[in-house]
């Protein structure tokens, strides 16, 4: 039994261990981040999936960050200021993300917001804002900003630190735009479990709440989402599938995507702002150009943002600004007709991104079971109306949150990356939708004509599942070359959308080592040289590494003993025997060799030419796989047949037989692989350098701790004010003026008069110390006063429990000491140290009062609440202590009462009965045994020595006693082991 208990010990001890600490993080939290608004959600321990909210309790934060020389406003507060000096106000960022300055799309940018001022830089050619010589800031450094303030918000509202986080995007970024949200959040200090696309997290959400009705049968749907900068349209097959981790799991499958970059509900609000313009110009209540007032036309927008949202729910509505510009005020009545009149043609895009997400998929419009609707501009009636046609359906899907399904299915995908967490799975199985090809060059020699041929081999088709690794082969070079990464065939794009894409080249290889790798290994095979790529959870291109793989075969000089084979086939089973690296799980590896194509071949032989040699490789794989399989049966094989051999012929030499042996034994090959030494060469968007990276994060950092200074200075400052007012209110009121003096009451209301007059005049611009110094001394002037009444409010409280506590551990005492002698279960000695401490207490309590009494109330009191309380907590232990023995206390044993009646019993029986001794069988002498217990459910269970003494008394015979009370003494033990459990 002492080892039972010991072995639970250490096992509870294990499991405490195992345990997370308390003051492990363990919340994540998802950023949606749109083009206008960006919204939370946090998953944490007791909180499933809720979306958070900010200073203002809305669902929802403007993308708007305002930085002015000595503040920086986020959100609501920034979103205000532009109004006034929208010069200062930065938003709409994710549009020129991962762009030159020569692109179309920062051309927009420029046109849309004139008051801000975009410069090259010089190494990477992005732009940068440039407010002052001082104030020059990225996109990425200000959407960094944003990104920090949503995790503090999120913070704020999780109640602890968060680090991790999933942030979404739109589908159709590149690679370069995915690599700048990634350097924003590691300019922010966030790390990124995963870049989840915006359309990927809502069917993640739409899914996860209808888990139910998925089955085996495919169901294809469609989600339509227009935000305020672009549209998407996306189709989704959800459908289970069978996993070996966890058997049969619902599945979704982004099939197709279309979108257009420039369809959102902010080009409408433009539109209506320039209405607006043009209408107040018509009026001709002002000489100027409204349009070329930067505040004015500010402040049009804000009117065009609320009047399209009302046009929405009204036919007509009345615009109005209050002192629009030059005092003038501005009112006009807008239409739905006229707002729908300057939208046509934007109206007449709408179906566009639903007919490229079915051309992606490669299908019709019949197969798709449901539209839904998601992103606030598809409120727009018309929006509604010209969608409803294009897709053929009855009605359009508005069953999910149009605004914070992203939200919320990004942050279930950030539970399931986290280790904190463990929900319930949904595969998602996001696709590509931009092609990515590699592409060599390599010299060919033709009826002895040298010519360069360009070769291109397909990495991930269009609309290719990711996340996802792969392999391709460069089998015809022995020395140092070099290949490029680029993106494949992208005539489905529009000639606009090329424009805007950037640079179609994404990295040179460099490759070197290739040429001594092969001088190392003369004699052995060439395998090729293998460059391992991994498209990642985020959807960003990565080059694993490359390797220079070759093959030797050994002859085996020895065969392999029993044991040798049983261990090569242990560390085969445990991946041992391989250098591949291991599959990812989502995908498994492929190789593609590189096979050259014929000339004169169009890209659909091409096509089929990668696909077989694809089929090539895998076979080679299969085979690699077998090979000690078929090794092993060619072994078995040939000894098959010389032992036939032999049995049939029963002749030839012993010679002859080890030389067939010989002859049958296989060749070993081993695989030797060096890695090669790569440079790469960013062709579309350099990174920053990790000294820029640096010099970011402490850019941000600065702002950071500037906002955290001056908010601890108004902090301050607030705080003192407080404290002013409310202690010249204070001297007034009955509990103060009864303890302050009039001499004290003079000195604590100058100082505070002084100290109003000095905050009246330097107090807001002195310094957070100072403020902190004047503070610190009304306080310590203060502090007696304070004191003083602070007693006398305790004191009622605190003199009530203590007569409490005299009377209940009085009647304790009484009520201990009546207990029999033969029964009492507390010493003399504890009686009288609780009947010391009720006299000493009763004494403390009746000469403290009295001499408090003789005090004024203007002097500090005798009477404390700290002592009050020491001396509740003295008798509460000492009483604690007593009860606490009792509970635990086991009435003493009446042995020869109990002997005596059961032997009464036994010779009022014998006395009854024949006087003859009838030996009892086994059985009944175990139930005997075991009636005391059941009697008398309320003792301990007896020990084994108890036990037998019991049966010793009960039985007569001693030769019964040892045969039966072998059993008892088994299973008594076990019982109590199991109460303890």
């Amino acid at each position: 039994m002492g080892r039972r208990k010991l072995l639970l010990a250490a096992l509870f001890c294990l499991v405490l261990a195992m345990l997370p600490h308390h003051t492990v993080t363990v919340a994540v939290m998802s950023v949606d981040l749109g083009s206008e608004w960006m919204k939370m959600a946090i998953v944490k321990p007791g909180v499933p999936m809720e979306i958070v909210l900010n200073k203002e309790s809305r669902r929802k934060t403007p993308t708007v960050v305002c930085l002015k020389e000595n503040e920086r406003l986020f959100g609501d507060n920034a979103l205000g200021v532009s109004v006034k000096n929208p010069r200062t106000v930065y938003r709409h960022l994710q549009s020129i993300l991962g762009k030159k300055l020569n692109n179309p799309q920062v051309a927009l940018y420029q046109k849309r917001f004139p008051e801000h001022q975009l410069q090259e830089d010089p190494v990477r050619g992005t732009v940068y804002f440039k407010n002052s010589e001082e104030m020059q800031y990225t996109p990425e450094e200000l959407l960094g900003m944003m990104l920090n303030y949503s995790r503090v918000l999120a913070q704020d509202f999780a109640e602890q630190p968060i680090k991790d986080a999933v942030i979404t995007i739109p589908a159709f970024f590149n690679q370069a735009e995915r690599r700048a949200v990634l350097q924003a959040a590691q300019m922010a200090g966030l790390k990124v479990l995963q870049l989840i696309n915006d359309n990927t997290a809502v069917a993640l959400n739409y899914g996860v709440f209808r888990r139910k009705d998925i089955d085996n049968t495919a169901k294809n749907v469609m989600f339509y989402d227009m935000g305020s900068g672009s549209t998407t349209a996306t189709i989704v097959t959800y459908q289970t599938v069978k996993t070996k981790e966890s058997g049969t799991q619902p599945q979704l499958q982004i099939r197709g995507v279309g979108f257009d970059r420039g369809l959102g509900g902010f080009e409408m609000d433009l539109r209506l702002r320039d209405h607006l313009a043009k209408l107040f110009n018509e009026q001709k209540k002002s000489k100027k150009d409204v349009r070329e007032n930067h505040r004015a036309m500010a402040k049009l927008l804000k009117e065009a943002q609320r009047l399209k949202t009302v046009l929405s729910a009204n036919v007509d509505f009345m615009a109005q600004v209050e002192g629009l510009m030059d005092d003038i005020d501005f009112k006009a009545k807008v239409t739905r007709t006229a707002f729908e009149e300057l939208c046509a043609d934007l109206f007449e895009r709408v179906p566009h991104p639903v007919q490229d997400a079915l051309a992606a998929a490669e299908m019709k419009l019949d197969e798709i079971e449901q539209v839904i609707l998601v992103g606030g501009a598809t409120r727009v009636p018309k929006v509604q109306e010209v969608l409803l046609k294009a897709v053929e359906k009855e009605e359009l899907g508005k069953n999910i949150n149009a605004d914070e399904a992203a939200a919320m299915g990004a942050v279930y995908q950030a539970a399931a990356l986290s280790k904190a967490f463990k929900v319930k799975p949904f595969l998602v199985r996001d696709a590509a939708v931009f092609p990515i090809q590699v592409e060599f060059t390599r010299e060919t020699e033709e009826e002895g004509v040298k010519t360069l041929k360009h070769n291109k081999r397909i990495l991930f088709q269009r609309m290719a599942p990711y996340p996802q690794r792969k392999v391709i082969t460069f089998n015809r070079y022995s020395d140092d070359f070099a290949f490029d990464i680029n993106y494949g065939d992208l005539s489905f794009l529009s000639q606009e959308d090329l424009s805007v894409f950037g640079s179609l080249n994404l990295t040179t290889v460099k490759l070197s080592g290739v040429g001594s790798s092969f001088q190392k290994h003369t004699d052995a095979e060439s395998k090729g040289i293998k460059a391992h790529f991994n498209m990642d959870e985020s959807g960003v291109l990565l080059l694993d590494r490359v390797e220079s793989v070759f093959e030797t075969i050994v002859e085996e000089i020895e065969e392999e003993s029993t044991l040798t084979k049983l261990g090569n086939t242990i560390s085969t089973l445990f991946g041992g025997g391989s250098s591949e690296p291991a599959p990812n799980v989502t995908e498994p590896v492929q190789d593609e060799e590189e096979v050259p194509p014929e000339s004169g071949k169009d890209d659909k032989d091409e096509a089929q030419k990668d696909e077989a040699a694809k089929e090539k490789q895998d076979n080679s794989e299969k085979s690699a796989s077998e090979e000690k399989n078929q090794e092993k049966t060619e072994e078995s094989g040939s000894k098959t047949d010389a032992k036939e051999e032999n049995d049939g012929e029963k002749a030839g030499s012993v010679e002859a037989d080890k030389d067939l042996e010989k002859k049958a034994k296989p060749q070993k090959k081993t695989k030797i692989s060096e890695d090669i030494t790569v440079e790469l060469v960013i062709n579309d968007i350099a990174d920053p350098t990790a000294d820029d990276v640096t010099s970011s994060q402490k850019k941000l950092q600065d702002l950071t701790d500037r906002d955290l200074a001056k908010h601890e200075r108004e902090k301050t400052l607030n705080s003192l004010e407080a404290f002013i007012f409310e202690t010249q209110d204070k001297l007034y009121q009955d509990d103060y003026q009864l303890v302050v003096s009039e001499e004290e009451k003079e000195q604590i209301s100058a100082k505070l008069t002084e100290t109003s007059e000095w905050m009246d005049e330097d107090g807001y611009t002195a310094s957070t110390k100072q403020l902190r110094e004047k503070l610190s001394q009304l306080k310590s002037l203060c502090k007696d006063m304070f004191f003083r009444v602070e007693e006398r409010r305790k004191w009622p409280d605190r003199l009530a429990a203590l007569e409490s506590m005299l009377n209940t551990s009085s009647f304790f005492l009484r009520s201990a000491k009546l207990i029999p002698e033969d029964d009492q279960i507390f010493t003399e000695v504890e009686l009288n140290m609780l009947e010391k401490v009720i006299n000493e207490t009763t004494m403390w309590k009746n000469e403290t009062l009295a001499e408090q009494e003789k005090r004024s109330p203007k002097e500090r009191p005798i009477l404390l609440s700290k002592d009050i309380e020491s001396k509740l907590a003295l008798l509460d232990r000492e009483v604690n202590y007593l009860l606490n023995k009792a509970k635990f206390a086991k009435p003493k044993a009446k042995a020869k009462a109990k002997n005596s009646t059961s032997s009464d019993k036994s010779s009022k029986a014998n006395s009854t009965a024949e006087e003859k001794v009838i030996l009892p069988t086994e059985e009944s002498t175990d139930t005997k045994s075991e009636s005391p217990e059941e009697v008398q459910p309320g003792d301990a269970p007896p020990t084994e020595e108890s036990t037998g003494h019991i049966n010793s008394d009960s039985q007569s015979q001693p030769t019964e006693e040892t045969t039966t009370t072998g059993p008892v003494e088994k299973a008594q033990p076990e019982n109590r082991i199991e109460d303890e459990l």
